[in-house]
């Protein structure tokens, strides 16, 4: 069984771009309307991440609903990341030496999608 988190937000064509530009990955249109991208994938390596427009999805709140748990392979590509949601999104948790031998950190990014960030030390 694999977990895929779903992300709905405004502006799907747009955002899904910026997520895209700070993770990486291939965008999959699934749906779209006019010019309007209802449903779309992002697919980095492994990970899918699933996003839905306000219009396709209809939400009743923004925000913290959401969590994505995201493991990182490296730690520059950690650092980079945090750095990027950090800088238009808030801080929740600064980045600190994990107990698990890693690094560890909770942003949320400028929609407001909460995004726990971790990076596991690979033991010798």
């Amino acid at each position: 069984m694999i977990a895929s988190p779903f992300i709905v937000l405004s502006n799907c064509k747009e955002e899904i771009k910026y997520y895209q530009s700070v993770l990486g990955g291939e965008v999959d249109i699934l749906r779209q309307q006019g010019e309007d991208v209802l449903n779309a994938d992002l697919r980095v390596e492994e990970m899918v991440l699933k996003f839905a427009d306000t219009a396709a999805a209809k939400p009743r709140m923004k925000g913290d609903y959401v969590r994505v748990f995201l493991r990182i392979d490296t730690e520059a590509a950690f650092r980079r990341i945090y750095e990027q949601f950090a800088g238009e999104g808030r801080i929740l948790t600064e980045l600190y030496e994990a107990p698990f031998n890693g690094l560890l950190a909770i942003v949320t990014d400028r929609n407001e999608v909460c995004w726990v960030l971790s990076y596991y030390r690979v033991q010798d």
